[in-house]
Parts: C-alpha cells; sequence; structure tokens
C-alpha cells in the first residue's frame, strides 16, 4: 500500500511563524515546550534504568513526531495497524513493531512488502501472535519475500484482550514460531496490561502489575529450560511503565500519550516518585455565545473524543475555573466552577484538555504546532497526522 505524504492547505501553511492568535478554531495545537519536556524526562528515566523505550505512534500518528522521539533517545517506535506502519515507514521510520495481531491474507501481504521494504534500508518490522493459525499465516506471508520479521508472542497478563495464555501455553506458541525460521525471528514476549493504565491509585496499579510480573515472569523461567530465553520483553503504558521498570522482568517499554497526556491520565495519583508528565495537546477554541449562567464554544464531539470523558478546560494558573458540558457534534457548554463565578466572554479564546489523546488526534488532519506557549507562543510547524483514519 502506497501512502501519500500530505500536502498542507497553503491556508495553514501561512500561520508558520504567527503568534498563536492566528489560530482558528477549533483546531489541535501541540504545545512543543511541554511535548519536548516530557520526552527529555522519559528518555532520563529509560536511561537510568537502561530501558529500551520504543513508545506508541498510535497516539500521534505522525511521522515527525516519531523522528523527534528517535532523536530523544527511543529506538523505534510501536503501533497497532498496518496502515500506521506503512505511514511511520514512509516518513523514514526504520524500527516499528505492530503489536496486535494481523491474520487478514491481505494485511499479511501488506506486512511481508513492508518487511522487504524496511529490510532493504536496514530497517526492520515486527509484529505480534497469539496463535497457531496466526503464526501460520504469518510464514506463508512471509514466503512471498526474501526479509525476516521479528515476531512477540503476545501473553495476556490481565487485560483480557488479545494474548495467548501465560506459562505452558505461551511457551508452546513460542516453539511454533521458532519452527518457522528464518523467515519469523522469535524476538521474545510481548506483555501488556492495558487494563491497569487507568487505575486511578498508585495501590491499584501496583497490585495489578505485581501479578502480571509473576505471570510474565513464571514464562519466562519455563522458557529458559526449553533454552528459548525471550530475547525482549516488551510492554507497558504510561500509566504502569514505572512499575514495569522497577520489576526488572521488562527491559522495553511502549508508553505512547506520556508525550502528550489527557484529561483521563490527569485523573489517575500519583505515587511516590512518580515522573510528572504535562498537558501538550490541546483543542484551541472560542466563544461563540454566551449568558449570565453559561457560555458556548465551538468545540464538540467532532473535535475531541469522548471515550473517556468530556475534556478539560485549561487555565494559565493550572486551576480549573470552568468546566465542560456536552453541547453536541459542534458545541460544548462551559460552566464556572464556583457558582456564580465569571465566565469567558464573547470572542474569547479558551483551550480544552482533551479526554483521550489517542482517538482526538485521529479525528484532525493537522496538528499546528506551537513554541513559547499558548498564551504568548508562535506557530512553529503543520504535522500532518499521517496516520489518520487507518
Amino acid at each position: 500500500m502506497r501512502v501519500q505524504a500530505k500536502t498542507i492547505p497553503s491556508a495553514l501553511s501561512a500561520l508558520v511563524g504567527h503568534s498563536v492568535d492566528s489560530i482558528d478554531t477549533p483546531t489541535l495545537v501541540v504545545d512543543l515546550d511541554a511535548a519536548n519536556r516530557n520526552m527529555q524526562r522519559m528518555a532520563e528515566f529509560t536511561a537510568r534504568r537502561g530501558l529500551r523505550l520504543r513508545p506508541h505512534g498510535k497516539m500521534h500518528k505522525s511521522a515527525m513526531f516519531a523522528r523527534l522521539q528517535l532523536q530523544a533517545g527511543a529506538i523505534g517506535l510501536c503501533t497497532q495497524t498496518v496502515g500506521e506502519a506503512e505511514a511511520l515507514a514512509a516518513g523514514g521510520i526504520n524500527d516499528v513493531f505492530i503489536s496486535n495481531e494481523i491474520v487478514s491474507p491481505s494485511k499479511l501481504h501488506r506486512v511481508a512488502a513492508l518487511a522487504h521494504q524496511l529490510k532493504a534500508r536496514g530497517g526492520q518490522l515486527a509484529l505480534a501472535v497469539d496463535s497457531a493459525e496466526g503464526v501460520a499465516r504469518l510464514a506463508q506471508a512471509m514466503h512471498l519475500t526474501n526479509a525476516a520479521i521479528d515476531v512477540f508472542v503476545e501473553v495476556d497478563i490481565g487485560q483480557g484482550r488479545c494474548g495467548v495464555k501465560p506459562r505452558q501455553p505461551a511457551v508452546d506458541l513460542v516453539k511454533q514460531v521458532s519452527e518457522h525460521a528464518p523467515s519469523l525471528r522469535y524476538a521474545g514476549l510481548h506483555a501488556y496490561h492495558g487494563g491497569a493504565q487507568h487505575l486511578r491509585s498508585p495501590e491499584e496499579r501496583h497490585t495489578a502489575m505485581a501479578r502480571a510480573a509473576e505471570l510474565v515472569q513464571a514464562t519466562c523461567e519455563l522458557l529458559r529450560t526449553e533454552g528459548l530465553e525471550p530475547p525482549l520483553v516488551t510492554g507497558a503504558g504510561t500509566g504502569t511503565f514505572m512499575e514495569e521498570a522497577a520489576s526488572g522482568v521488562w527491559n522495553e517499554i511502549q508508553p505512547g500519550s506520556f508525550l502528550f497526556m489527557d484529561a483521563d491520565y490527569l485523573q489517575n495519583q500519583r505515587g511516590a516518585g512518580q515522573i510528572q508528565f504535562e498537558s501538550a495537546l490541546f483543542v484551541k477554541s472560542q466563544i461563540i455565545s454566551a449568558s449570565a449562567r453559561h457560555v458556548v464554544c465551538d468545540a464538540g464531539h467532532k473535535s475531541h473524543a469522548i471515550d473517556s470523558g468530556l475534556p478539560l478546560v485549561w487555565s494559565p494558573t493550572g486551576q480549573p475555573q470552568w468546566t465542560f458540558a456536552n453541547g453536541g457534534d459542534e458545541h460544548g457548554i462551559l460552566h464556572a466552577v464556583k457558582p456564580g463565578g465569571p465566565l469567558p466572554s464573547l470572542g474569547d479564546t479558551v483551550w480544552l484538555i482533551p479526554g483521550h489523546c489517542d482517538p482526538t488526534v485521529n479525528l484532525h488532519d493537522y496538528i499546528v504546532v506551537v513554541h513559547g506557549g499558548l498564551l504568548d507562543g508562535k506557530v512553529q510547524a503543520i504535522v500532518p497526522v499521517d496516520a489518520r483514519g487507518v
């Protein structure tokens, strides 16, 4: 599948160098200074712990942000779909792990073609599997090319979504992968617990990941007795990566949302010593209607995803002044946090922190990147959402 580079509309290109005031609404905006600080904090953490960092590209779906992450110390990127992997590869990313199961023959042909493309320029593609049938189908597709693909056996460590059961079922599947060498290269275990990422208290997250670590450790011990010690154990998300790091079981982590953060992650209670990441993703909106009890902004559900809840309204002091209520597809209704408190005026700008960054990004074709902050900054770049909708 050939990925077409997106042409940035001239009206957007003209914004570069101008103040944030020139950005129309509703528009998806990234505060680059905050995003860079988030990347630096994660890079410093993984370097201290000797961990490989492979952030998840499904969050930003952008080759430009992927390149920034590589420059900040990441060894490659994760994606969740073949289309995302193709888009990042087209943008120059050479090391990609599709951390998902692919069984469709047409998609597997694209996987094989992408593996061949990346090999030709010194890169590498990886894929997750959780069934013997999935292994067989992948092996059949890879016979169409002279490239090899890294294969991670996904283990269900508590989420109850994808993944083979830990211990002996995982060992049996690793053996089946190994039977298809050299086209399939056993790369290790994929052990991700998505259900633990948004457990609110540090104690809940610790309990969930301690159990997960026991399952991964037991599986690794069985694999060692068979001479199949995993080269890598990869997994972890923004909510739990410090747990995986502390366990000593994982040696590669895949957090994604830390780069931008969102309103849902901000609700997680921080544990002692836990890294604090900043909000870097916003929807710029404008007040288009005002009354005595509420005001209405022009950013509704077409501008931000609501699967993880409604957005927060950012304020320069960091303290909430207004709450956001459902106003439909094109509208949001804002109320003062304190009854009778002041409301924005007609024409004022308000900045929304989306409830869930990944699907919010997927609603937009472009991200406006600003440097110097939301109040006094200038537009530095227009970034295409390369993998939107795939």
